[in-house]
């Protein structure tokens, strides 16, 4: 069997994504985000919905343990999950048991390209369209992590930049005059 697929879009503010994730040969489904040490970390989601060979929608039941992330349970198959869920700090990560095929869409308002502003998991396949949007692929990966950047994050990183060369040019030209007078 080939890898499993998940499509992820960014709002255009960058704030909250849209998941669907296929899964195959389950009964449960784990809403949970890796955490600073690795663990599992609830997420908050809404717009839950699960699709399969099921009519009109497939049925499903919420759960919650004690401590742990919340998660629905359904008859055992092959389904996709979709979700909406928040964002912080322009970052998006996953990890899965199985290998997936992952798909980032960012909207024209968020951007990966300068590597100063970015971080993009290796072996990535960044594709920026002529309507200013982008896919981030990968094929067959366990887990990833992408963070991006709106178009004011670029104008301060350039600011910031230029305000620090004229601050080298001030504290270099008395040094290199008081150079040029001594020969």
């Amino acid at each position: 069997m080939g890898a499993l697929s998940v499509d992820y879009h960014i709002f255009p503010n960058g704030t909250a994504y849209v998941a669907s994730i296929e899964i195959s040969d389950k009964n449960s489904y784990e809403f949970a985000d890796i955490g600073f040490l690795g663990e599992n970390v609830a997420v908050n989601v809404g717009n839950v919905s699960l699709t399969g060979n099921c009519s009109p929608l497939c049925e499903f039941n919420w759960s919650k343990g004690w401590g742990r992330p919340s998660s629905i349970t359904f008859l055992r198959g092959n389904y996709t999950v979709s979700y909406i869920a928040p964002l912080k700090d322009n970052t998006l990560q996953a990890e899965y048991d199985n290998q997936y095929n992952v798909s980032v869409n960012l909207p024209t308002e968020l951007d990966v390209r300068n590597p100063l502003l970015t971080s993009i998991n290796p072996a990535a396949n960044v594709t920026r369209f002529a309507d200013n949007t982008t896919v981030i692929q990968w094929t067959k990966i366990r887990a990833f992590e992408i963070r991006f950047y709106d178009q004011w994050r670029e104008q301060l990183l350039y600011l910031f930049g230029n305000f620090w060369i004229v601050i080298a040019i001030v504290l270099l030209l008395p040094f290199l005059l008081m150079m040029k007078r001594s020969e």
